[in-house]
């Protein structure tokens, strides 16, 4: 007869911590079944590759300043338009001077067009303002 009580308990215990378990999983599925927020889009994540294969982050940084300006001040002082991404990437692959100060932006002339666009594009997709 012990046998039992005690095979009652253990079955007890595991019933209820079996129920304890569907009820976390009951709390937590709400914030599973929530939208992800987007990630980056194929065109960013290939122009967040060229910037990474390139001497791009020598200069510059996402969000703060270095020796050139971060790529969110650019994003924030440019609009994105077809013209504004031509001129950007005409800057990435011939250089420039006197836009952010005195120091200039060596040109990469090695970089397509079409892959400085799509640089271009990344960058400006950081717009904050």
């Amino acid at each position: 007869m012990k046998k039992y009580v005690i095979l009652a308990g253990i079955s007890a215990i595991a019933f209820a911590c079996g129920n304890q378990a569907t009820e976390e999983t009951k709390t937590e599925t709400p914030a599973t079944e929530q939208a992800a927020p987007a990630g980056p889009s194929a065109d960013d994540e290939k122009g967040i590759e060229l910037i990474a294969g390139s001497d791009c982050l020598t200069c510059h940084k996402v969000n703060e300043k270095s020796i050139g300006p971060s790529y969110q001040d650019v994003a924030n002082k440019y609009t994105a338009n077809d013209a504004t991404i031509a001129e950007l990437a005409g800057k990435i692959i011939k250089g420039g001077s006197g836009v952010w100060g005195e120091i200039p932006m060596t040109p990469h002339p090695q970089v397509s067009e079409d892959d400085a666009k799509t640089m271009v594009k990344y960058i400006l997709s950081l717009k904050t303002n």
